[in-house]
């Protein structure tokens, strides 16, 4: 009988589910478009039961493939996704209200209506920014929109896939640290979050490893040969994402771009209080890595999100028309052939993500559009890596990768600002990485490293093994 591991990515674009063999060679990877609902003013959701139902369809779908070749048995299940977007469940594991996107901009009042004294130290207790991003501020909106928080669980997507699979209710640390939930010194609940919200700890559920095995796979609605896998929580999608491709040395950025750019850095441990709080304020998380003891700086930009959808308006929406307009954009120099001012992209900040077009000059094109907005996200990046640098140490090589990381043009521009780039060949990254996770969950083994080494050997192999449906 065959045995497998596999990997899901909860991503803000798109839904991938990948199958390896326990070599890490890649079997095939399934997929749908995330099933966001857009409402008004950047506002975007999906009801949890579709998020999971979604998991359950592209298992199916897997299933028929893998049938092929004959019995097969999964041996554990990963999930990774993105952070901040949960639900709340309470005892009967009803959620309170739809997953409410990272991106969406709902709890940004709430947040700033906080008592001045909470403001002032969540910058440096939580290593997160004040706004709307950290979940906090989601739960503080649907708490003021009529939701009782008393006896409910917060899950993010990936931990709620998890639990609807079968597992129990927890919260993985790296996902736990977006939350503004945690204090960053020693990753235990920040009582003052809590008071704010008016109920206790057990609003956040007990925290774990990435990688930990956390229950059975026992859910009616998937595949036979699903059941009865491990299961476990991968964590953050930026940070397993690095993880797929090795980049998990401090001299190291990794650079992931999909709907958010994430430029990522390996600390060996937690910075002090007053680190966190100036990176806090340019806009830059210091918090928990998916690997045991370490820590990231992760700096956010919305290019990715701003890039699609200048994409939407020039009426591109598949992979022949981002060949095109890539070609063209090659075509011209790395910054365009206009001059200074006739076109201007803005949006792309991590508070922002509303694209903003100024037009102030004649030559416009589509691939001068898409120039002007690469740029812009260039710049974001330039500013971050400015703050990053002050505190630690600069990077001496970038990888790069993410959906968009395939058009040459988008690497031809980060080569402008970033150091030594190199383009990673995983083609699914989160997922590769969630497999890994599942592969060591259900290993015998407790040094993750040699797990993962020997897991990411099979990579070499995997053009020649790899299908999609």
């Amino acid at each position: 009988m065959n045995g497998y591991v596999v990997g899901v990515d909860m991503g803000s674009t798109s839904i991938k589910l990948l199958v390896a063999d326990t070599d890490g060679r890649q079997v095939l990877v399934a997929s749908r478009r995330s099933p966001w609902t857009s409402r008004e003013h950047g506002r975007a959701e999906m009801p949890a039961a579709v998020a999971v139902d979604t998991v359950r369809e592209l298992a199916h779908e897997a299933d028929v493939l893998l049938r092929v070749h004959g019995p097969y048995r999964v041996l554990a299940l990963g999930v990774s996704g993105m952070a901040e977007a949960g639900v709340l469940l309470d005892t009967a594991g009803e959620p309170a209200a739809p997953v409410m996107a990272w991106f969406d901009p709902r709890g940004a009042a709430e947040i700033l209506a906080t008592p001045d004294a909470f403001r002032a130290e969540f910058l440096g207790r939580t290593g997160l920014p004040v706004g709307p991003l950290a979940s906090i501020a989601k739960i503080l909106h649907l708490r003021e929109s009529g939701v009782d928080l008393r006896g409910r669980t917060f899950l993010t997507v990936p931990e709620l896939v998890v639990h609807a699979l079968g597992g129990p209710r927890v919260a993985e640390y790296s996902l736990a640290s977006r939350t503004g939930l945690l204090d960053q010194d020693d990753s235990t609940p920040w009582d003052a979050a809590f008071e704010v919200l008016g109920v206790g700890d057990d609003l956040l559920a007990e925290r774990v490893g990435a990688g930990s095995a956390v229950g059975i796979l026992s859910d009616d609605a998937m595949p036979d040969g699903f059941r009865g896998a491990v299961l476990t929580v991968a964590g953050h999608d930026h940070l397993v994402s690095a993880v797929a491709v090795g980049a998990v040395h401090s001299g190291q950025l990794y650079d992931s771009m999909g709907t958010a750019e994430a430029l990522v850095r390996v600390l060996d441990g937690p910075l002090p209080f007053d680190a966190r709080e100036r990176l806090a304020l340019a806009g830059i998380n210091t918090v928990r890595h998916v690997l045991p003891g370490k820590y990231v700086l992760l700096a956010g930009t919305k290019s990715g999100l701003l890039m699609r959808r200048v994409l939407q308006l020039l009426g591109i929406a598949d992979a022949a028309g981002r060949a095109r307009i890539d070609e063209a954009v090659m075509a011209l120099p790395v910054t365009g052939t206009l001059a200074d001012g006739a076109l201007a992209v803005s949006g792309a900040r991590n508070d922002d993500g509303e694209l903003k077009i100024v037009a102030n000059g004649d030559g416009l094109d589509p691939a001068e559009l898409l120039t002007a907005t690469l740029l812009h996200g260039n710049d974001m990046c330039a500013e971050l890596m400015e703050v990053m640098d002050r505190e630690v140490a600069p990077p001496t090589s970038t990888v790069l990768t993410g959906g968009w990381s395939s058009m040459a043009s988008v690497v031809r521009a980060r080569r402008l600002v970033l150091p030594d780039v190199t383009v990673a060949t995983h083609d699914e990254a989160t997922a590769y990485g969630a497999a890994l996770f599942a592969a060591f969950a259900a290993s015998t083994r407790t040094d993750f490293e040699s797990v993962a080494a020997a897991f990411r050997s099979g990579h070499s192999d995997h053009d020649n093994s790899k299908g999609r449906s």
